[in-house]
């Protein structure tokens, strides 16, 4: 059955994690230069992720339903959780300090 926080199986977690962003994203980045089939874990702890899935959850409870957008912008549609089109999607588009982009999925 699902948690209350909606996830399958949780419990409750009692202890605030503090999220290192910066760092977490600069690990992702790190695999631009390995390939899928390499297998490279990312280490990433499980309380990291929980708590990062929890302050993106209130990040999209806060946003209105009509989002007013800044042109010029790259539309994308869904990338279905490939995160090595992702980045490949980034190298061609530009980096996301510079590029606005929306994702359709």
């Amino acid at each position: 059955c699902m948690a209350a926080n909606g996830y399958v199986g949780a419990e409750k977690r009692t202890t605030e994690v503090k999220l290192r962003l910066d760092n977490m994203l600069d690990l992702l980045l790190q695999l631009r230069t390995s390939k899928p089939m390499d297998g490279k874990a990312v280490p990433f702890r499980e309380d990291e992720l929980f708590a990062l899935i929890d302050k993106v959850k209130d990040i999209f409870a806060e946003q209105p339903m009509l989002l007013e957008l800044c042109a010029p912008m790259k539309v994308v549609g869904d990338v279905h959780g490939q995160y090595f089109d992702l980045l490949r999607l980034f190298e061609m588009g530009g980096p996301t300090d510079e590029t606005n982009y929306l994702f359709l999925g």
